[in-house]
């Protein structure tokens, strides 16, 4: 029961022990960390912040990248399927900068499936180069001669 009420009350009582929270606390008054919190001098601390900071800019940077390659790799696969484009995935790239090429390992998976495409005579390819009027003629031509088989064996009919 003591374990319990100091886990729910604990807190609060700490801040009316130390005179409301006021000078006990390293941090700075906003809350942010301080070179004193830390334990390190003031420019230690300094080149610590200056450092965290390029490090984040650095993965923005490199997440930002990502992303537009990935879009790019989108954009390539649209164009192969002949699907609409997007704004969002162009946006993107065009965020990143023009300069953003698909990885070595993707481009060389779009080319193969592009060769493989082109060497194999595939059912779609073949159905787009089909003349649809002359199928249509040929199919209705059939039927009539079905027809007029079936007409002269069958009694019936």
């Amino acid at each position: 029961m003591a374990f319990l009420m100091n886990q729910m009350l604990g807190s609060k009582l700490k801040s009316y022990s130390d005179g409301g929270g006021e000078g006990g606390s390293k941090a700075g008054e906003d809350g942010k960390e301080t070179a004193e919190s830390k334990g390190i001098s003031k420019e230690e601390f300094e080149e610590y912040q200056k450092q965290l900071l390029e490090e984040k800019i650095q993965q923005d940077k490199d997440f930002a990248t990502k992303k537009a390659e990935r879009a790019n790799l989108r954009v390539a696969l649209r164009d192969k399927y002949h699907l609409p484009d997007s704004a969002q995935d162009s946006a993107m790239i065009q965020m990143a900068g023009d300069d953003v090429d698909l990885p070595e390992e993707l481009a060389k998976m779009v080319d193969e499936d592009e060769e493989e495409e082109e060497t194999n005579d595939s059912f779609i390819n073949k159905l787009q180069n089909m003349d649809l009027d002359t199928l249509k003629t040929k199919a209705q031509s059939t039927v009539t001669e079905l027809k007029q088989t079936a007409e002269q064996k069958c009694i019936l009919m």
